[in-house]
């Protein structure tokens, strides 16, 4: 576990909302320090005042499309396998640097970022794209409607945000999240302690489910060790297999999942509308990650079966239910000579089923003739036209 950050009791009410950040950076402009010049020149200097930097360019102004990616970690690692497992590998010529690009996409320019540098500059425009956790997109987005989830199912990073409480002492019965609202001990003078790194998202769940007392504990990592040292009564964080809260006598409770999570590909909407390339780049990332995540649960079966005819084979592998396909099998005739002859006795099937269903499809197969079975992983399933392209098209108005 990494070290205790320190920390600090926030006294959020649950009758507020946090305060709003503000949507603007400032920065001083260069002070003149001088220490030996002429008496006018120090005065002048003296008179120069800190002044906000002008706003930043109009969206459309930039002509290079950026996506930011994790920098470090499991999460950084997996975006780049499925990348490249979609042909779009990253290169990046030196591993100190911040930027890369996908080769195959020249107009992509690839930015290494922390996940909530991501989507804090999806908000300010200095990004257009970004593949982050969608728990990190709910925490700093805080509901921001230029915030545009394209792909909300990558596949890999899972994990929930939970709330969890010890398993002994007053919680020992307590196994809901209603067991837990209802527990007498909390008051205005006595309140709920939540630690938590999401301060956001927890603050809007407890509220959300009734809880008038509560104070937040703001803290970065090993919080499971806030509740036996007596600083905490509860955590909210994230949760993979759970060992981690038992082994530290903690236990999540029924109806305290706060978000359920994984990487999902996150557009600004302001790009999406102004800047060009971007709808276009989006598509394209959109038919790759869909087809090749599509395909990943499919395999292709194909086997040879006795027949008189090309439609006798269809009926008889259409009775079977996991042989259906994708729009339906595929029959063609094995060609083979006989007495000098070109006949037909097989048929070939090709029929793509759930990976799930493979052993269950085989037997049905075997049931009807079905023979010499392959099976065969695929790479891609395009359909006509994705369904996440269509749903993004309707909530861009396009």
């Amino acid at each position: 576990m990494p070290a205790m950050l320190a920390a600090q009791f926030t006294g959020l009410s649950l009758s507020q909302s946090p305060a709003p950040q503000p949507s603007f950076r400032l920065r001083p402009s260069p002070a003149v320090r001088a220490r030996s010049l002429a008496p006018r020149v120090a005065a002048s200097a003296a008179a120069v005042s800190a002044k906000p930097i002008a706003e930043a360019p109009p969206v459309a102004d930039r002509t290079v499309v950026r996506i930011g990616l994790p920098s470090k970690g499991r999460m950084a690692e997996q975006t780049l396998s499925l990348l490249k497992s979609c042909q779009l590998s990253v290169r990046q010529l030196n591993p100190r640097q911040y930027t890369a690009d996908i080769p195959l996409i020249p107009n992509l320019e690839v930015w290494f970022q922390r996940p909530k540098d991501i989507v804090r500059k999806l908000q300010s425009g200095d990004l257009d794209l970004g593949i982050v956790g969608f728990d990190i997109v709910s925490e700093y987005g805080k509901g921001n409607e230029d915030l545009v989830v394209v792909h909300d199912a990558l596949e890999f990073g899972h994990c929930r945000l939970s709330l969890a409480v010890p398993k002994e002492g007053i919680f020992e019965n307590i196994n809901t999240l209603e067991d837990l609202v209802k527990m007498p001990e909390w008051t205005e003078e006595r309140p709920l302690r939540v630690v938590t790194g999401f301060g956001y998202l927890g603050d809007k769940f407890l509220r959300e489910k009734g809880f008038k007392h509560v104070r937040f504990l703001s803290a970065d990592g090993a919080l499971e060790s806030y509740p036996p040292m007596g600083m905490a009564d509860a955590i909210v964080d994230l949760v993979s297999s759970g060992t981690t809260l038992r082994e530290n006598n903690l236990k999540e409770i029924e109806g305290g999942v706060v978000v359920e999570s994984q990487a999902t590909l996150v557009a600004s909407r302001k790009s999406l509308h102004k800047r060009k390339g971007v709808l276009e780049i989006t598509h394209e990332l959109l038919e790759r990650l869909e087809a090749h995540l599509r395909a990943t649960t499919e395999l292709m079966v194909t086997a040879n079966m006795r027949g008189n005819s090309a439609e006798e084979v269809a009926e008889r592998v259409l009775s079977q239910t996991s042989l259906c396909g994708l729009q339906g099998p595929t029959i063609s005739p094995v060609y083979c000579r006989r007495d000098g002859k070109v006949d037909v006795e097989y048929y070939a099937i090709n029929v793509v089923v759930p990976q799930k269903l493979l052993y269950k499809s085989i037997q049905q197969l075997r049931s009807i003739g079905g023979s010499g079975v392959l099976v065969t992983k695929l790479t891609y399933i395009f359909d006509e036209e994705t369904p996440r392209w269509r749903n993004l098209l309707s909530e861009l108005g396009l």
